[in-house]
This record gives C-alpha cells, structure tokens and sequence, in this order.
C-alpha cells in the first residue's frame, strides 16, 4: 500500500468518479484505475462501487475512507514540520470571491501574482461564488479564506470577518428617466423606488440581500427588472434606461458622473459590505495561514461614508 494509492482512492470519492479525479490529479484516468485495483487487490475487498453513474464507496470504503484521509493529513504534517525547519511554504490554498468584491479598491490579481513570486510552491485555487455559498463553503473546509457580501456586521458562528469595505448603497439613474422628476436633492428614501424596474447584484450576494431585507422593513418587494454579477454592468444598464440601478457607492468602474446620476438611498442597512471571512479556528493549512495574513496587512481598512 502506498500514499498514492490512498490519495488516489480519497480523490476518487471525492470527485464522484475516474474522469474528474484523473483530471484533478493530472493523470491518465486507464492508469489511476489501475491503481485503484492493485489497491483492491492488496486490501482483499472493493472499495468503490462502479455498477452506477457514478462512483460511490462500497461500505469497505466508506470505512476506510477516515483513515485514508487521516494517513494523508499525517504525511502532510510530516512535510509541513520539515518545511518548517528550511522556510519553504508549500501546500494549497482556495480563496473565494464575490463578483465585483474589490473593484479598484484593491488589485486582487496583482496581490495574487506577488504572493505567487514569494512562495512558488504554493498552489493558489481561486473561484468566485455568491456569499451565502461562500460561507457554507468556508464552514465545510472547502474554501480557507474568502472575499464575500455580508449584510450583517456580526459574523454566522465559526466565521470570523474583517471588515474591508463599507459604504452607502446608491441609486445610479440616466438623464431623463421620469422617476427623477420626482427628486429634491442627492438622497432618495428607499420607499420611493417601490414602483420602479431596479436593476442589480444576483440573489447571494450582500447588496442584494440589503436591497430586499431594507424593502421588505418598509413594505414592498423590489421589482427587480435586471440583474448582472458585476456593479458596472449594471451601471450600463441603467445608462441605457433600463431601469434605476442599486450600486455601492463610490463604484469607477464606470463614469457615473457622466452619464448617471447618483443618488444616496435612505433606507434602513442600505449599506454595501465587502469582508475578509475565515473560520475562527483558522485556516488548516500553514500555506492557508501565510496568505490570510498578508491579506490582513494588504487589504485597505473601510473608510467613514
């Protein structure tokens, strides 16, 4: 029996099946099944079920499964201690982030590539999800750090935030919509948009959780016309008349101050909320702990809005 064959079997169950465990492995999946059965063949039982359309442990597996992956946590704790002792970081990393997390604000690609010239060894897996996923996934083990929207300052349990962005939530309108007849200054209580095509962020996200928990406090449901991962889509939206966009305020991705008009939503936790998450126990790794403490230091504090 050897480690490989252990990693391989974990992979397969993981994945569901050969193909996408040989792709995530970077084998050829005729040799990763072989090597599952010379693994079979020395243990004297099946571990994987086959008959289905997918792959699935037998009980043997299922009871296997434990002790396979604690065999690989301790060969890993082995290498981590040696590494420990020549300064090498190695190890993988998943960071999460919610479309439009940073904007300008924060260079998530360049901060990435600089982290990558320090530690070559490290493998850095990013994805970007909706926040409500993203929080799952950091409590199940399947993310280390994460970029996401929550609507509440006060963290779910087991999850901690630091807090990178804070502003308003504004209401970005073209020149000439009729709605804007109706305003008298640069704010807009937010039962005013009651009757009006809004458009913005995707169900998951903190912005439109705000929008929907801030109308439902005042008596309404948002009639949402548009909606669009990313703040400056849906700025081009409403510059075309579509509908009044809901965007974090100070959003440059696009030139709102040429063809929109801005205004300040009144409106109870009609703020935008951007925040650095991951588990209170920390991240397992020490790849994984390396990172979120650069972020920590990189990450601008929120500024007073």
């Amino acid at each position: 029996m050897e480690l490989r064959q252990l990693r391989y079997f974990v992979s397969v169950v993981e994945e569901g099946g050969f193909t996408r465990a040989a792709a995530r492995l970077h084998l050829a999946q005729p040799g990763l099944s072989a090597q599952i059965r010379q693994l079979e063949k020395e243990l004297g039982q099946p571990l994987l079920d086959r008959s289905g359309r997918s792959v699935t442990p037998t009980e043997v597996g299922r009871a296997v499964l434990p002790q396979a992956r604690a065999a690989l946590a301790a060969a890993e704790a082995v290498q981590q201690t040696v590494d420990a002792y020549t300064g090498l970081l190695r190890g993988r990393v998943t960071l999460g982030l919610v479309s439009g997390a940073t904007g300008h604000a924060f260079d998530i690609a360049a901060f990435l590539a600089d982290f990558h010239d320090a530690h070559p060894s490290v493998e850095l897996a990013l994805t970007e999800d909706t926040t409500e996923r993203m929080q799952a996934a950091l409590l199940a083990g399947e993310l280390d750090i994460a970029l996401l929207g929550p609507v509440e300052e006060v963290p779910p349990p087991k999850v901690a935030f630091r807090m990178v962005i804070d502003v308003p939530l504004v209401a970005a309108v073209a020149p000439g919509v009729p709605f804007l007849d109706r305003v008298d200054g640069t704010s807009v209580p937010l039962a005013d948009l009651r009757d009006s095509p809004l458009i913005c962020l995707p169900h998951g996200t903190g912005v439109r959780a705000a929008l929907e928990r801030g109308c439902s406090q005042v008596g309404f449901r948002p009639r949402v016309a548009f909606e669009a991962a990313a703040p400056h889509v849906l700025a081009r939206l409403a510059a075309r008349g579509l509908g009044i966009a809901v965007l974090p305020a100070g959003e440059d991705e696009f030139p709102l101050d040429r063809q929109l008009r801005t205004l300040r939503i009144a409106g109870p936790g009609m703020r935008a909320r951007i925040a650095l998450a991951w588990r209170t126990t920390g991240p397992s790794s020490p790849a994984a702990r390396v990172l979120l403490d650069c972020l920590r230091e990189a990450l601008p504090k929120p500024a007073e809005m």
